[in-house]
């Protein structure tokens, strides 16, 4: 007989509660990939049933996207924010958003490792994302970019290239194995590596006014 979702049985260990859950599950997808990661894997990385995640959730894509969501929507509101912020300074709505971002790699990083490895197939799994979380994001963002092209602050190239520009080097803070290598201290404060490489790219970007 199937157990309900969370239930268990008096010589099996306490179920994690439902943060721990996501967190683990999204830290193996970022870790295996999705396809890498099957449901009895996810089961004993969280120490419960073989049949947990398909009790509690219905089935390993279901909780894919459960993982993904609350990661995903605690970035979007911090960027969404970031770009509310600053009334009519662009420049400074800018630099906002892409130290919200940066931070919130560098606070996140299986996010990051995650979307590394989505973003090189086609899939729904990329589809969600994109339309769930990265396009309202953009959507928000373009007016600003938009108004420093047009003042001279900006290169005037396709708007996707500077998303390009913007959120490629966030993948770096992730990359910790290569980035020790090149001599960054294992130690180092991520928060404020994140702020220096905000505003290095920023500063790459941003034209001064006249």
């Amino acid at each position: 007989m199937t157990r309900r979702p969370g239930r268990r049985t008096a010589d099996q260990p306490a179920v994690p509660d439902e943060q721990e859950i996501l967190d683990q599950g999204l830290h193996a997808f970022a870790e295996l990939g999705y396809d890498g990661t099957s449901v009895r894997e996810l089961a004993k990385r969280l120490n419960v049933s073989h049949n947990f995640i398909n009790d509690r959730y219905g089935s390993k894509a279901a909780f894919w996207r459960a993982a993904v969501h609350g990661a995903f929507n605690r970035i979007k509101t911090d960027i969404e924010a970031a770009i509310a912020e600053h009334g009519d300074d662009d420049a400074n709505r800018l630099g906002n958003m892409v130290r919200a971002f940066y931070r919130a790699a560098g606070r996140q990083p299986d996010v990051n490792r995650l979307m590394a490895d989505e973003s090189n197939r086609e899939s729904d799994r990329l589809d969600f994302v994109h339309s769930t979380y990265l396009q309202p994001i953009l959507t928000a963002l373009e007016p600003t970019l938009q108004r420093l092209v047009k003042a001279g602050r900006l290169p005037d190239v396709p708007m996707h290239m500077l998303f390009v520009a913007l959120t490629g080097p966030a993948i770096a803070l992730t990359q910790a194995p290569l980035t020790q290598r090149l001599g960054r201290p294992a130690d180092a404060d991520i928060i404020k590596d994140a702020d220096t490489l905000a505003e290095l790219v920023l500063l790459g970007l941003l034209r001064a006014t006249s």
